[in-house]
């Protein structure tokens, strides 16, 4: 996974205007907590921190001081419309330390074209070493046949994690695709067949 280093200060006003004043000057009012130690508030930079999260589950190396912190963002506040980050929370880790996250589950292979998948779920938790985080997880759907499920369960996990997500929960299904679009068709042409007749023949008196 990602690991990327960042320079935070420590924050020394607090309330809405010295938030506000923040964002205005470029940076993201946020906070580290975690192991028993107490909340840290800190500004990071924006633009930078907004690269850094495009990355799903970062590892945040912050440089506070010349004192460096190892994070996991924990909870992003975005602005509703203009989605510019308003705050962050982050939780230390420490190297060989566990930890159970969220990972996006990617499926592969090629499904009974009959059917159409359904994403029950797009993530699961997992608990991973923190410096060693998995991008994303994989679902083989290779050969799944229409109005089966696969689940977490049959999720592959790297070496090192065990799944924290019921083992039940539904991933994708792939549904029966549906034959009423197709039955009505024959119906309705066969109608509009059945009205022309009578104004053919209409149409054959008169002349």
């Amino acid at each position: 996974m990602a690991e990327v280093s960042i320079k935070g200060v420590t924050r020394t006003e607090f309330g809405k205007g010295a938030s506000r004043r923040a964002r205005v000057a470029g940076l993201v009012p946020a906070v580290i907590y975690g192991h028993g130690e107490k909340p840290l508030h800190i500004t990071l930079p924006a633009r930078e921190l907004g690269v850094a999260l495009k990355e799903s589950n970062v590892l945040l190396n912050i440089d506070i001081d010349g004192k460096a912190e190892l994070t996991l963002p924990k909870s992003v506040v975005r602005h509703p419309l203009k989605q510019i980050l308003e705050h962050i929370d982050l939780v230390l880790v420490r190297r060989g330390e566990k930890v159970t996250v969220s990972v996006p589950v990617h499926t592969e292979g090629k499904h009974d074209p009959d059917g159409i998948l359904e994403h029950q779920h797009n993530t699961i938790e997992i608990e991973a070493e923190a410096t060693s985080i998995p991008k994303f997880l994989v679902l083989d759907i290779e050969g799944m046949a229409s109005g089966t499920s696969k689940y977490a369960s049959d999720v592959v996990l790297p070496a090192g994690t065990t799944l924290v997500s019921p083992a039940n929960t539904i991933i994708v299904h792939l549904s029966e695709r549906s034959t009423a679009v197709e039955e009505v068709a024959p119906v309705a042409a066969a109608a509009a067949t059945d009205a022309a007749a009578p104004a053919a023949d209409a149409e054959k008196k008169d002349a």
